[in-house]
């Protein structure tokens, strides 16, 4: 017998210029199954169904300060509630009225960068919102690519697509934001909005507004699923076939989407996207760049948060040895109050924290950068773009005359859990800043954590490489320049060129 449904509200949000509304839609039904089974738009294709392969994105808009901001997620592992109040589009919106193509795809025709076909819907829409959010203006070979870094094609070849992408501002302009756009999503807004005498939220699929709100829903309802993005709760979905019998979205927080600065540190709040969260990182500390690029592709960094990232515990998120090593707290939130702590603390073994059945993940602090700072953080793994670490390791390090005045060191790929690598730091605090110090400070680190192996990499190599990294921190630190990886391949010496 099928479990009855627990009730959830009317998904409404905007496509095609039209107000859609969807009834009792489970609260892990994807958008891609909305799109292809509930609404027969067999545009957006299916493939990978864990939002590495990008044949199913699709582009998002919603208003902030009055502008259309619009960004491309997977929708294989977007929950369909996660529309409410936003506006869509798909590869079967973009053309005109009287059918004339949108540049992105126009220029794909035009360059033939098709040849199967299967992942050029996917490509056409991070073009589209390439284009949208460049206001059609042109782009170079490495934002192509980097634009392009969550989408795969195994037949026709990158370089006539990052071709189309780099002629598309030749074409008749087009755009996916105008004035009926905005008032549609503004009166989505103001219907969203509770009422002074509104009762608290029930149903399956729970998207509170403020920070009272989820605390108080989280208390209600310990059990609920939290999803802050759904980038990996996503895969439980398509890949576990798990059900959940109440959801509670934190993405709609205000608070908690805010990023603010303060004089000795950045709070991040934990329903910011990486994209975002990485870009504020990236502000104070520019040589984190290269890193943030390479953290998944940008339709996962478009939908996935820092909270969520760092509430997964995953022992090869990217996001927490850097946070490590940058000497990051984090504040989780109760109905009780806050509790504050080093973002280490939080993990106390594979994919366990010490977070309560009826806390929150709030923010994360990071602190800003002091004069003398030196840190660089490197990733290990098999693609350069897109792909997971088999190892990370972030450094920081203080220099004062010639010695090692404060150390911290992050891991990950190397343990059950994120890790500080408390062993090398204190073999390196106080000593002199030599070679000798660095190569004895290597065997510590190669000692210091038990890798296992598994299809990504050995523990040998893992450890191996450990080592290597603090290697090339040092040499890095005595002025050899960093290997930027992305920057030779879109150098004159291209992906294309390679055998």
């Amino acid at each position: 017998m099928t479990k009855p449904q627990a009730q959830t509200k009317p998904i409404r949000f905007i496509q095609a210029g039209r107000l859609r509304t969807l009834h009792d839609v489970p609260p892990e039904r994807t958008v891609l199954e909305v799109l292809r089974e509930d609404l027969h738009q067999t545009g957006t294709k299916e493939g990978c169904g864990e939002g590495d392969c990008g044949a199913c994105t699709v582009v998002l808009g919603e208003l902030r300060g009055g502008q259309l901001h619009t960004r491309a997620v997977n929708s294989c592992i977007h929950m369909a509630h996660a529309l409410d109040g936003l506006a869509l589009w798909t590869v079967q919106d973009l053309p005109g009225p009287e059918g004339h193509l949108h540049p992105a795809q126009e220029a794909l025709v035009q360059y033939h960068a098709s040849q199967c076909g299967f992942c050029t819907p996917g490509f056409v829409m991070s073009l589209a919102a390439l284009y949208q959010n460049q206001g059609g203006a042109p782009v170079s070979r490495a934002t192509a690519q980097q634009a392009l870094s969550g989408n795969l094609c195994r037949c026709t070849g990158y370089r006539p697509i990052v071709d189309a992408a780099c002629s598309m501002h030749q074409l008749p302009p087009a755009s996916l934001d105008n004035p009926a756009l905005r008032q549609q999503l503004r009166a989505l807004a103001t219907d969203a909005k509770p009422g002074a005498d509104a009762k608290p939220a029930t149903g399956a699929y729970l998207a509170p507004r403020t920070l009272p709100e989820l605390l108080a829903l989280r208390k209600r309802h310990p059990r609920a699923q939290l999803v802050a993005g759904c980038t990996d709760v996503g895969l439980w979905v398509t890949k576990q076939h798990r059900q959940f019998g109440q959801v509670i979205d934190t993405t709609r927080v205000e608070e908690l989407r805010q990023i603010d600065r303060y004089r000795h540190h950045i709070a991040i709040g934990a329903a910011v996207r990486l994209s975002e969260a990485f870009a504020a990182l990236c502000q104070d500390r520019p040589q984190l760049q290269s890193f943030a690029d390479r953290f998944a592709g940008i339709p996962v960094r478009n939908a996935g948060t820092l909270g969520g990232n760092v509430a997964n515990g995953s022992p090869i998120g990217d996001s927490m040895p850097l946070l490590i090593a940058l000497g990051s707290n984090i504040v989780l939130a109760s109905s009780k109050g806050y509790r504050e702590m080093p973002l280490e603390a939080l993990y106390t073994g594979y994919r366990s924290t010490l977070m309560r059945p009826d806390d929150v993940l709030a923010w994360i602090k990071v602190p800003r950068p002091q004069k003398g700072e030196f840190s660089r953080v490197y990733k290990v793994s098999k693609r350069t773009e897109d792909d997971i670490s088999a190892v990370c390791l972030a450094l920081q390090v203080h220099i004062r005359k010639g010695v090692v005045a404060q150390v911290s060191l992050g891991a990950g790929g190397v343990a059950a859990t994120p890790a500080r690598a408390a062993a090398t730091e204190a073999a390196l605090r106080g000593q002199p800043w030599t070679e000798a110090t660095v190569r004895a400070a290597m065997d510590t680190l190669r000692a210091e954590f038990a890798p296992i192996s598994d299809m990504r990499a050995s523990a040998a190599y893992r450890r191996q490489v450990l080592g290597n990294l603090l290697w090339r921190f040092w040499l890095e630190s005595q002025g050899t320049p960093a290997i930027d990886i992305h920057a030779l391949q879109t150098g004159p010496v291209a992906l294309e060129a390679q055998p």
